[in-house]
């Protein structure tokens, strides 16, 4: 089985915001493969359900994006899963806006739950599918603001257009064919998809 997290921050008030894409992008899956996210529990919203034929598990922790890895800990140590069975979405700033990158490994980049979710695991050994959030228009003094602000509409638009090819890489990533998610995904979506 594979554990396939979005991150996010709980509660209506962070709905549609920057640091919430990895929730969209984990609603965006669950409506595309069919799968529920209905149930409590291990600090989540979650779902289970296939993806190409792999047992998959979407997961919204609702810890707030500091303590990501206290979430899903719980849900790995009970299924008995390494580093290697989570796949974790998430918002990226040094990404221009909906812009993809994939990672197998690797430092928090300064993403506080990547950081928290390194931190339980006692590993990076983890893939991430990072969603550009873009930069602050008035740079790192309005970090807070940015990533907490609405997602425009046009950003919406970009963001569905990536939230697609995450779609279209995972079946790919859970397969163990990473690197060629990579090479096909990486840098998409390009403004003429």
């Amino acid at each position: 089985m594979k554990i396939i997290a979005g991150l996010g921050n709980p509660g209506t008030k962070y709905d549609g915001t920057r640091h919430n894409i990895g929730f969209g992008a984990i609603d965006y899956i669950a409506h595309h493969f069919d799968i529920k996210i209905n149930k409590l529990g291990y600090k989540a919203l979650y779902g289970q359900g296939t993806i190409d034929g792999e047992k998959v598990m979407l997961i919204k922790p609702q810890t707030f994006m500091n303590l990501s890895g206290t979430s899903l800990i719980e849900a790995m140590s009970f299924y008995k899963l390494q580093p290697e069975d989570l796949i974790v979405i998430h918002d990226d700033i040094d990404l221009p806006t909906g812009k993809i990158r994939i990672r197998t490994s690797g430092s928090a980049g300064g993403h506080n739950g990547i950081k928290d979710i390194i931190l339980r695991l006692n590993s990076d050994k983890f893939t991430r599918i990072k969603i550009g959030a873009g930069q602050p228009e008035h740079g790192k003094a309005d970090m807070i603001n940015h990533v907490l602000g609405s997602l425009s509409k046009q950003e919406t638009d970009i963001l569905d257009k990536s939230a697609e090819m995450v779609v279209k890489a995972l079946p790919l990533i859970i397969k163990g064919n990473t690197a060629l998610a990579m090479s096909k995904y990486n840098g998409m979506p390009n403004a003429e998809e």
